[in-house]
């Protein structure tokens, strides 16, 4: 059957929207009808590049749909429910994932490297993150689709394949702010919105958003930040100042560059914690002298998709989406179709606008 998909032919090469010829679901595995997928910065680090998959693909990893058709041997989700793309399953069996930390599972990218569609002219098409949202449908492996809680608008559910999760995780289970501390976020792109939220459901008691671009106060002050600052050569002075010289308990930097993790890491108290979420290319180097780790004592992390079990994790943020605690609509800025999704990653370069929803 012939879906339309925005395909990546080639690393740096424009997207191509056009039809391709998607199979029927086989063992264990389902067929989605996208109602909407999230456009993230991770989908422009691996059309550029920074991040690397095989090619031609369909890329977008942050949806959410109907399954439509299952294969042999599929219990569960039945045809006509609704889902959540889960882009980094578990496997369950490797050391990580012994370990209880699943979001580190060695496997969980294996199927990003199996052919899953072909382009109308028999091209073989692989699956981006493993679940190419950037389509009308998509089959996938049962592993990878997680029911949808009750409550949640399907549409908007799309948010929680990747910046929720990834927000609301570097918050409760990376840095793990206790209430009343105090949370600087570097980045307020979607995963910096959702932080912010996340921030505030915590209970913590100032929580400073930094981005470039002055557009995004309102945004950001919605999500929950108390001050906003312009990022300049003087922001970690500026942080300190704000929490009487001493710098924020914790910051989470979104944005994935070595000044903004610098920046990060030296806007933080003496003992605090600095957790990097953004995700940055092989050239971003990062330099800290001995003395400075010594006399700082902090800590710095990185965060690999809010270091979340999602299964466990979905429960609890849509218990706070339906108390209202959580604006999963807040995080959307702009509603785009297929042909819309280049412009969206140069606004995303531009540093315009959160988060960009493809809707079907």
């Amino acid at each position: 059957m012939a879906v339309r998909a925005a395909v990546l032919p080639a690393v740096g090469a424009p997207l191509e929207i056009t039809e391709i010829d998607l199979p029927a679901p086989g063992p264990g595995q389902v067929r989605v009808r996208l109602a909407a997928a999230g456009v993230c910065h991770s989908d422009l680090s691996l059309s550029d590049g920074t991040m690397r998959v095989p090619v031609p693909a369909v890329l977008g990893h942050e949806g959410a749909g109907t399954v439509v058709a299952v294969g042999e041997g599929v219990g569960q989700p039945a045809p006509g429910a609704g889902v959540v793309l889960n882009w980094a399953p578990s496997c369950g069996s490797c050391h990580p994932c012994k370990l209880g930390e699943v979001w580190l599972c060695v496997n969980a990218l294996a199927g990003a490297a199996q052919v899953y569609a072909r382009t109308t002219d028999g091209t073989d098409l692989y699956p981006g993150l493993n679940v190419a949202a950037f389509a009308e449908e998509t089959v996938v492996p049962a592993s990878c689709v997680l029911p949808l809680p009750d409550g949640v608008p399907l549409t908007d559910a799309a948010l929680l394949g990747c910046a929720v999760l990834t927000g609301y995780g570097a918050v409760h289970h990376s840095a793990r702010v206790r209430a009343g501390e105090t949370v600087a976020v570097f980045g307020v792109g979607g995963v910096g919105l959702a932080t912010l939220q996340a921030a505030r459901i915590a209970g913590a008691s100032a929580i400073v958003a930094v981005d470039v671009s002055p557009e995004k106060e309102e945004l950001a002050r919605a999500a929950g930040a108390t001050e906003y600052m312009v990022a300049s050569d003087r922001t970690a002075r500026d942080v300190r100042a704000l929490t009487g010289g001493q710098g924020v308990d914790v910051a989470v930097e979104c944005v994935g560059r070595a000044v903004t993790i610098r920046t990060a890491w030296e806007s933080t108290r003496r003992g605090g914690r600095t957790t990097v979420v953004g995700i940055g290319g092989k050239d971003q180097q990062v330099t800290f002298n001995a003395l400075e780790l010594f006399h700082w004592g902090r800590t710095l992390s990185g965060c690999v998709y809010g270091n979340s079990d999602p299964a466990k994790d979905l429960p609890v943020l849509a218990d706070h989406i339906r108390a209202g605690r959580f604006d999963l609509g807040a995080l959307v800025t702009e509603r785009i179709t297929l042909e819309d999704i280049p412009q969206a990653f140069d606004n995303m370069l531009a540093g315009k606008g959160a988060r960009a929803l493809i809707t079907f």
